[in-house]
């Protein structure tokens, strides 16, 4: 039998301090190379997107992967690209750390809906509250 995965993860990481560095002008191009990255190294990266301060990203694990190795390719590769753009100005660089939570097959399309409307939500909730809403619904 070939070896099968249905492992699909919501991981959520931030800027350095929770920087606002993520400007609207280039956040569409760093999430498309992300994404393109991402497949060309064999991930899958089902959506992403985020504001300013932190990023989204929907992703579907191989056999052969772990969280870790994801988060830490998606992070390095999408750093060195923002500083290589110098778009910000200033050496960029991730908050050490990440969310991540495990998402149900029923409840792939609401995720995929939450990550996509991220500026929408973000009009009104705040990054920490979303961060309590999360531990409280995880139970962290």
């Amino acid at each position: 039998m070939k070896s099968y995965s249905s492992m699909w993860v919501h991981l959520i990481w931030t800027t350095k301090d929770r920087n606002p560095l993520l400007h609207k002008n280039f956040r569409v191009a760093l999430f498309k190379y992300v994404k393109g990255n991402a497949q060309q190294k064999g991930m899958i990266v089902d959506t992403i997107n985020g504001i300013e301060d932190h990023v989204h990203c929907l992703v579907r694990l191989k056999t052969s992967q772990s969280i870790a190795q994801i988060v830490k390719q998606l992070k390095g590769s999408s750093s060195r690209w923002i500083s290589s753009k110098n778009v910000i100005g200033i050496p960029f660089s991730w908050q050490v750390g990440y969310g991540a939570i495990s998402v149900s097959p029923s409840e792939i399309n609401a995720v995929r809906q939450y990550i996509i409307q991220q500026e929408k939500h973000h009009a009104t909730w705040k990054l920490d509250q979303e961060i309590t809403q999360f531990e409280r619904y995880n139970n962290f």
